[in-house]
């Protein structure tokens, strides 16, 4: 069973109608502007109106010098148009001037047409449904909630344009928009607060499937490095000393050398084909890959990610922490330092500099603006509404990360929920290795309960190994 919006690809409609001639405008269409198109869900453009009291930094500062400083994804002249044609409002009434002093308390609004990203289009799987919950999978490159430039392409706005306006899915917990798999949406708030605290209190078993760069080292490893927020703006984490408690074991499930250069009828693959299988990153094919299984027995952001990172085996298709032009050659492997962050921070913040700087969605954008400038080209078209330039589609490939949530456990033993292995985790043409992972077969050598599944040790912890920083094979 899955959801969809829309039952059958339709042609790209025309431009939802303008919002009624009034100072700030409601705008919520029902039902959703949704459409498919070369295996993306599009939303029609929109009118819709941003609502927001004044912040204290913004106090006693001019309402032009506000947007500009802080709502980067346009440049001043828009601002200055917006304000001086009441798409700009200052508790519901036109601006007198550009220049006009924001005070406490005021309400500034701005009504725009809206362009919302695409996501894929592929359906919302459902792993389990009861009067109480929902098991979903959800697909990679969907934020969980309406965030930055996302709104109704956000897995709770595409749920209830499938059950009905009225229906209010309640996510249990976050998944990252990149990351694909389990997750749990209530049906009323007491089901929601159930699974919440039993996830908050560590009494759930989580497993994830990765794919990283390099051979991942035989056996389980352990990290215990802790994790230290760096930047919230920037949604960067890295391994701090004075980091909070961080845990996560890893087991290699296999490992998948670099293609050859020659096939086997002796023909010989181009540079420039190698370059495209590998992302233009030559570094790449050089290590090959390893799928890897991720137990995390905490639950800190982005945990996974850092932990591979640090272990010198990055994810290999993320955007962050697989970055050369962020981190450098070696990817920050085996850093706990500070001293590079400013560096790091200027340089990530470079590949977000024309977002918008919000920090709840600041990660988000700055990787859909990395993904831009990777793979999308202008199409040198503007719309015919708002004069914001049309980009191009991104490509499948980068709508997501190589990570996905397999499988979430009750401690206790009364519910279990699992999904198969993504296609990017299952051997490659032409190759053999396992088309799945169950603890049937590939069990782990480490017990997680002795290690301590809430984070805690037990008092006679087993002799495991300790984090163990590798070299890129």
């Amino acid at each position: 069973m899955a959801l969809t919006t829309v039952e059958q690809p339709v042609e790209k409609p025309e431009f939802l109608a303008p919002p009624p001639a009034v100072v700030v405008t409601p705008c919520d269409p029902w039902p959703r502007p949704y459409y498919l198109e070369n295996a993306l869900r599009r939303v029609i453009p929109y009118h819709f109106t941003y609502n927001t009291y004044c912040k204290e930094r913004w106090r006693g500062r001019e309402l032009l010098e506000i947007f500009s400083d802080e709502f980067r994804d346009r440049d001043v002249e828009y601002y200055k148009e917006a304000i001086k044609t009441g798409k700009v409002t200052l508790n519901g009434k036109p601006v007198p001037s550009i220049n006009t002093i924001v005070k406490n308390g005021e309400i500034i609004s701005h009504t725009l047409h809206r362009h919302e990203p695409p996501v894929t289009a592929q359906p919302i799987g459902i792993v389990h449904e009861d009067n109480d919950m929902i098991v979903i999978n959800k697909p990679a490159g969907v934020p969980v909630h309406p965030a930055g430039r996302y709104n109704y392409n956000s897995i709770i706005e595409i749920m209830r344009a499938d059950r009905g306006y009225s229906w209010n899915p309640l996510p249990c917990h976050r998944l990252d928009r990149l990351t694909s798999g389990i997750m749990f949406i209530g049906k009323h708030k007491k089901a929601a607060e159930d699974i919440s605290l039993q996830i908050r209190d560590r009494t759930v078993k989580k497993e994830y499937v990765a794919r990283v760069i390099g051979r991942f080292p035989d056996g389980e490893v352990v990290c215990e490095q802790p994790i230290l927020q760096i930047s919230p703006k920037l949604g960067l984490n890295r391994v701090r000393a004075n980091g909070k408690e961080a845990r996560t074991v890893f087991k290699r499930l296999a490992y998948y050398p670099p293609p050859p250069k020659e096939f086997s009828n002796g023909d010989v693959m181009s540079d420039k084909v190698q370059t495209q299988i590998n992302d233009g990153m030559d570094w790449k094919r050089k290590e090959g890959y390893s799928i890897v299984r991720c137990m995390p027995l905490t639950g800190r952001t982005h945990q996974l990610r850092v932990h591979l990172q640090f272990l010198g085996h990055s994810i290999a298709n993320d955007p962050i922490y697989c970055n050369q032009r962020v981190f450098g050659p070696n990817l920050a492997q085996g850093e706990d330092s500070a001293d590079n962050d400013e560096d790091i921070m200027t340089r990530l913040s470079r590949m977000g500099k024309d977002e918008v700087a919000e920090a709840v969605a600041y990660h988000d954008e700055m990787v859909d603006e990395y993904n831009k400038k990777k793979a999308e080209k202008m199409t040198g078209e503007l719309c015919k509404i708002c004069d914001t330039p049309l980009y191009s589609d991104p490509g499948a490939h980068e709508l997501g990360i190589y990570l996905h949530a397999k499988r979430y456990a009750c401690d206790a033993g009364r519910w279990e929920y699992e999904t198969p292995l993504t296609e990017w985790a299952l051997p490659p043409a032409g190759m053999s290795g396992p088309t799945e992972a169950t603890a049937d077969t590939d069990p782990l050598a480490i017990d997680l309960e002795k290690l301590g599944i809430n984070g805690v040790d037990k008092q006679e912890p087993p002799e495991v190994a300790k984090p163990v920083v590798m070299a890129a094979a």
